[in-house]
């Protein structure tokens, strides 16, 4: 098994720390916050095959709207999901690419 110092560079890893402010280290602890809950894990994984209203979510998760609502509402402000309206229904997707990324290297992670 591979070290992950070895893997990005030691020395790359000790820049990319060295030169990291303390606002962005919160804002970093503030993001992986958001992936602590389980319910908001499913909600990404349930949007990895594309856009989706509330309703579907709902459905898919076999939970009520309200509790969805929430975690849709925390995972927007921390810009991992966007929305956009189509006629009365919020639609919502993944914001980008680099959500994929971190659950797929999370789970990488816990698979070692």
């Amino acid at each position: 098994m591979e070290d992950r110092n070895t893997a990005y560079g030691a020395k790359s890893v000790h820049h990319l720390v060295d030169n990291t402010t303390e606002d962005e280290l919160s804002d970093l602890a503030e993001l992986f916050k958001v992936f602590g809950d389980s319910t908001r894990i499913r909600i990404l994984y349930d949007l990895f095959s594309g856009e989706k209203n509330v309703t579907e979510i709902c459905a898919d998760l076999e939970m009520n709207q309200s509790a969805i609502s929430h975690q849709l509402k925390l995972l927007k402000s921390a810009r991992l999901i966007r929305s956009r309206r189509e006629g009365k229904q919020m639609i919502y997707s993944l914001a980008d690419d680099h959500v994929k990324t971190i659950i797929a290297m999370g789970k990488e992670h816990i698979e070692e």
